[in-house]
């Protein structure tokens, strides 16, 4: 069986875990966000005075901790073509990995590039930056202003993937999911 793979990103603080959280109330199967647990751990081997914006800042080292990133969420599409249900949730996708990369300004080897290119998402929602709603916290340690910069890299990088990208509307998190169901559905 080949499910649908829905991607559901945005820059932090858009609310993508409301979203994702009342899919899956729904009985809809859903991937979870695996960075606020590997940011989690990494600042717990760190001084709070060395935290940055840049979890990558107080990792040992940030190439093996984006390595983990993209590997966990590969893991997570591979996973997808084992469910039964047709039709599937991510918080996030492989692209995502590859645009914090490009605002951190880091390089990335070909390899990610292959990855995101071999493992493709049926479809793809994007949250614009909502100041009205954002709060950073002992995860999301970007500021607003780096989360609009954030959502410009990832509609630039999923669009260097040939994807098509459907903007959510603000609203309630009812209001935005019934949006996205009827985009699913209007594509199908």
């Amino acid at each position: 069986m080949n499910p649908k793979k829905i991607v559901i990103t945005g820059g932090p603080g858009t609310g993508k875990t409301s979203i994702i959280n009342a899919l899956e109330k729904q009985g809809f199967y859903c991937f979870h966000e695996i960075i606020r647990t590997m940011t989690l751990e990494a600042k717990k081997e760190v001084k709070k005075s060395s935290l940055a914006s840049n979890p990558l800042a107080f990792v040992e080292d940030p190439n093996a901790f984006n390595e983990m990133l993209l590997n966990g969420r590969l893991e997570q599409y591979l996973e997808a073509n084992n469910r039964k249900e047709k039709l599937l949730f991510f918080d996030r996708g492989v692209p995502d990995v590859l645009a914090y990369m490009d605002y951190f300004k880091q390089e990335y080897p070909e390899k990610y590039i292959k990855t995101c290119e071999d493992n493709k998402y049926t479809q793809v929602f994007i949250l614009p930056p909502w100041k009205e709603i954002y709060v950073s916290d002992n995860e999301r340690l970007e500021n607003f202003d780096e989360a609009v910069e954030i959502h410009s890299l990832l509609e630039k990088t999923y669009t260097q993937f040939g994807y098509t990208i459907t903007t959510v509307p603000t609203g309630t998190v009812v209001d935005r999911v019934t949006f996205i169901k009827k985009q699913i559905t209007e594509h199908n």
